[in-house]
């Protein structure tokens, strides 16, 4: 591999150019309101933001202060696109502390990982008269994949029954709880 493509690998991983063009989305400015800005050509900001280019120190410095960042920013590495959570390194929690009977255990199958759009958890659910079910509900929506076991999902007032390979999906502002049916160990996954 030669040293240009070496420097233009080191450089695409700081994604400069959709960052460039993501300040300017936020701000609502078109290429050519951004040239007014800052001097440079709407072709040049163009190909930064597409990276076909990639800008000098005083350039990124006259577009970094039109938008009120600092150099930092560019080159700040962003998230991995990966978390990994080792099972090892779960831990498991009751539905509330300090209450006797919980419906359910979890683990959180995601905590480490920033910027979350959704929260994974591994749930093991206990054996509970149907009248110890403790209905709760929450902003969002639900889904839940039975990996093992049977439940008892109650929605409002009624009960459906999901056994191993069953998933259901819902609303999660409408008054909603689960317990194990049976003996046999009850596992789901919760999104």
């Amino acid at each position: 591999m030669a040293l240009t493509d070496t420097l233009m690998d080191g450089l695409d991983r700081y994604e400069i150019g959709p960052k460039l063009r993501g300040l300017r989305l936020q701000k609502k400015m078109g290429l050519v309101e951004l040239s007014r800005h800052t001097g440079l050509s709407a072709a040049l900001l163009s190909k930064l933001e597409r990276s076909k280019m990639y800008p000098t120190l005083p350039t990124l410095l006259r577009i970094s202060m039109v938008f009120s960042v600092g150099l930092e920013y560019f080159f700040k590495r962003e998230e991995p696109p990966v978390t990994i959570v080792r099972s090892q390194d779960r831990m498991r929690f009751p539905e509330k502390t300090g209450r006797k009977n919980n419906s359910y255990h979890f683990e959180s199958l995601d905590f480490p990982a920033k910027k979350k759009k959704l929260n994974a958890y591994l749930a093991e659910f206990s054996s509970l008269p149907v009248d110890d079910v403790k209905l709760h509900k929450h902003t969002g929506v639900e889904f839940i994949h039975v990996m093992e076991g049977k439940l008892g999902l109650y929605v409002r007032d009624g009960e459906q029954q999901l056994v191993k390979g069953d998933s259901a999906y819902l609303l999660a502002n409408v008054p909603h709880g689960y317990r194990r049916i049976g003996r046999a160990v009850c596992r789901a996954v919760v999104v």
